[in-house]
């Protein structure tokens, strides 16, 4: 089981705190670290957060939510072994060809360590504030995904789609393995296709260990609805009920079939975060071999 440092951008945004915690991650025996995506918080939100009772964002306006590309780039340099993923970036609201340049960029960059973790977002203010439409996100996403792709793959290429249109067009550099793996977020039923139809991975947002298994399983059946191997999509699943009891919750987890956790940086947010962050690892890392 891999073990992920998630949302850690949003607890080191300057440059000498984020070597640190990304150099002590790595000593830690992480094996990912992940950044989260808010261009802007507006200021009056009526969309519902997903994976809070009572729909409300765990942040502030000025809460810090680093753009994730950028920071994974600094991230990259820092810790050398650690793989970088976004959780999650909101694909529909980016320009797919100048996502595709700045993704394989990054990729370069580390050596192929880059993950894509996308969504297609819950905040509709957000979107608004961008001039994207909100309508058919998702339909959007997905065509973005094969244009990036497409362009990925092979120079010359061309796409003809809905929302993206383009004659033989080159786009280098590539990334090193010729493509970037990605996780679909979310828990919804469109989430769960959308990862079965064009992910190599799953990450809900789910915590609470019986729904996350009655989740997985539905993913599970319908990777076999779709003729497709559940074992070909990695679940990774987020570690934050569990932190009340780590070793129970790594075994938990291993159960239900997650292929790799996502503990929450925020645990090691403030004075002494590091060294907390050192003292679980010692506990967990060793159950996760």
């Amino acid at each position: 089981m891999k073990v992920g440092l998630a949302f850690g951008s949003s607890i080191a945004v300057d440059g000498a705190s984020t070597i640190e915690l990304c150099q002590q991650a790595e000593a830690a025996g992480f094996e990912s670290i992940w950044g989260g995506e808010h261009v802007i918080l507006p200021d009056s939100i009526a969309s519902k957060y997903p994976y809070t009772p009572d729909g409300k964002i765990p942040a502030e306006p000025d809460t810090p939510i680093p753009d994730p590309l950028i920071w994974l780039a600094f991230a990259a340099a820092a810790a050398p072994s650690l793989r970088l993923g976004t959780c999650i970036l909101i694909v529909p609201q980016r320009n797919p060809l100048i996502l595709a340049k700045e993704l394989a960029t990054l990729d370069q960059l580390s050596g192929g360590r880059l993950e894509l973790g996308l969504g297609v977002g819950w905040l509709k203010e957000e979107f608004d504030a961008l001039g994207v439409p909100w309508a058919r996100r998702g339909a959007r996403n997905d065509e973005y995904i094969a244009a990036m792709r497409a362009v990925w793959a092979e120079s010359h290429a061309e796409f003809h789609g809905e929302f993206v249109d383009f004659e033989p067009v080159t786009c280098s550099p590539k990334p090193v393995n010729g493509n970037i793996p990605i996780l679909v977020g979310g828990d919804t039923e469109a989430a769960i296709n959308r990862a079965v139809k064009l992910a190599d991975g799953y990450f809900p947002g789910e915590g609470d260990i019986d729904r996350l298994k009655a989740l997985i399983a539905r993913v599970h059946g319908a990777c076999e609805a779709a003729g497709r191997d559940p074992s070909s999509l990695e679940v990774n699943a987020m570690f934050g009920i569990q932190m009340a009891d780590p070793e129970a919750g790594i075994e938990q987890m291993r159960e239900a079939g997650v292929g790799r956790i996502m503990i929450p940086a925020f645990f090691f947010a403030g004075p002494g975060g590091l060294e907390r962050m050192h003292e679980l690892a010692e506990k967990i890392m060793p159950l996760t071999k």
